[in-house]
């Protein structure tokens, strides 16, 4: 089965309930599907809104060789567009983020507004400029939140979106600002930093402060009485009467091959109020929250961003795949926009569960990534209960690469 992508797909399909071979992780051409039918077809977490204040600030959100510009264009509207020049194919943008009034190309000097619209190409009078802006993927604004996705046939990420807005709506977001993001980069290849976020069955073992707070970490019969009993107490104790409904439309159960979305909510332990070292508030209650049930909201918004949502904060984590063996894992901190730092909430205080749990994702996904590289790895089973969404995942990503590997067979057997 060398190389042979179709050969492994099928032989995964036949163990649906077993990790995934070590070829998923370490092929090129398996990256190069991904590239082509799964991250560049998705809806993407790129951003906050908050990180654009002015009109022209810009940041770059960068996916497996792919750079794209979030801007806030003159008249206040979020703008995306790819990072590549229409003449050779040059970025035209350099820095991270900062604030212009237009994207120059370092190479030919053309010039381009912060819509992405082509100004001027020097010296060339009779170019159309009309038809050479720089390329536009999809871009969608939920709540405040920035998704794109560089796919012009995909459907829109907001009816998905809107299904988990009973759960969102309480924080606004839209209200809200970044008050910290941090991007831990791993040298693993970006399923196994992803299939790690799924699944609690190491949290017992891997996270102890996080597990002595969430009980996600325990068996779910083995905590249904605090479940119980939060989801009772939540209206009086929030004001927020929708916090309870559960959403369950994620991977394969989506409406959109590149979209899905999940919401649930589960208890903290008793004396834990929200995501913090020791289980105390951090920062000031967000949106319309008038305290805190003991609860923590869990949200999937698209195949790779994941959100905490606390009453005080929101922890948004995103996978970002560099390359076949590099990840970034960002993670972004939100609280309330009018909330100051140093008087409302202290950086190292809202940071360190989230930062703490980070790292030691780090150095098991680093091992996990040595381990599934050996010759000798056999996929193991899956636990029913735990890694349950790592099932869904991998039946989602296994048709994904299928549906890739059809349409570039039959399109090769046209021309």
């Amino acid at each position: 089965m060398q190389n042979n992508p179709e050969s492994y797909i099928a032989e995964q399909r036949l163990n649906p309930n077993r990790a995934m071979h070590g070829y998923f992780y370490r092929s090129p051409v398996v990256f190069e599907l991904e590239r082509d039918q799964i991250l560049t077809r998705s809806w993407l977490f790129a951003g906050h809104v908050s990180q654009l204040p002015r009109a022209g600030d810009y940041f770059l959100f960068e996916l497996a060789g792919e750079s794209i510009i979030i801007s806030r264009d003159e008249t206040g509207e979020i703008q995306a567009q790819l990072n590549v020049c229409r003449h050779r194919g040059a970025r035209v943008c350099e820095a991270k983020s900062g604030n212009t009034r237009t994207f120059v190309c370092p190479y030919h000097g053309w010039v381009y507004s912060l819509d992405g619209a082509l100004k001027s190409a020097r010296e060339m009078p009779e170019l159309e400029k009309s038809k050479f802006g720089l390329l536009k993927p999809q871009l969608e604004t939920f709540h405040g939140l920035i998704f794109v996705n560089c796919d012009p046939g995909a459907p829109s990420f907001l009816p998905e979106l809107e299904c988990i807005d009973d759960g969102i709506s309480g924080h606004n977001l839209e209200c809200a600002k970044v008050a910290d993001h941090r991007t831990y980069q791993v040298n693993a290849n970006w399923k196994l930093a992803l299939e790690n976020y799924l699944e609690c069955y190491h949290c017992a073992t891997a996270h102890r402060a996080y597990a002595k707070s969430h009980t996600l970490k325990a068996p779910y019969q083995e905590v249904a009485s605090l479940n119980e009993a939060m989801m009772s107490r939540s209206q009086a104790a929030t004001g927020i009467s929708t916090l309870t409904l559960e959403v369950q439309r994620g991977f394969s159960d989506a409406d959109s091959p590149g979209g899905g979305v999940e919401y649930s909510r589960y208890a903290l332990y008793p004396g834990y109020l929200t995501g913090s070292e020791d289980g105390q508030p951090v920062a000031p209650l967000m949106g319309s929250y008038l305290g805190f049930d003991e609860g923590a909201g869990d949200f999937q918004m698209g195949p790779l961003t994941f959100m905490l949502g606390y009453p005080d904060h929101c922890v948004v984590y995103r996978f970002t795949p560099r390359s076949l063996t590099v990840t970034d894992m960002d993670v972004f901190w939100l609280v309330r926009a009018d909330a100051q730092e140093g008087r409302d909430y202290d950086i190292s205080s809202l940071t360190w569960l989230w930062d703490h749990t980070t790292k030691e994702d780090e150095y098991i996904i680093l091992r996990n990534a040595a381990g599934v590289s050996s010759k000798f790895f056999e996929p193991g089973p899956l636990h029913q209960e735990y890694e349950m969404l790592n099932r869904k995942f991998v039946r989602w990503y296994l048709d994904r690469l299928g549906d890739g590997l059809s349409l570039a067979q039959s399109s090769g057997a046209g021309t």
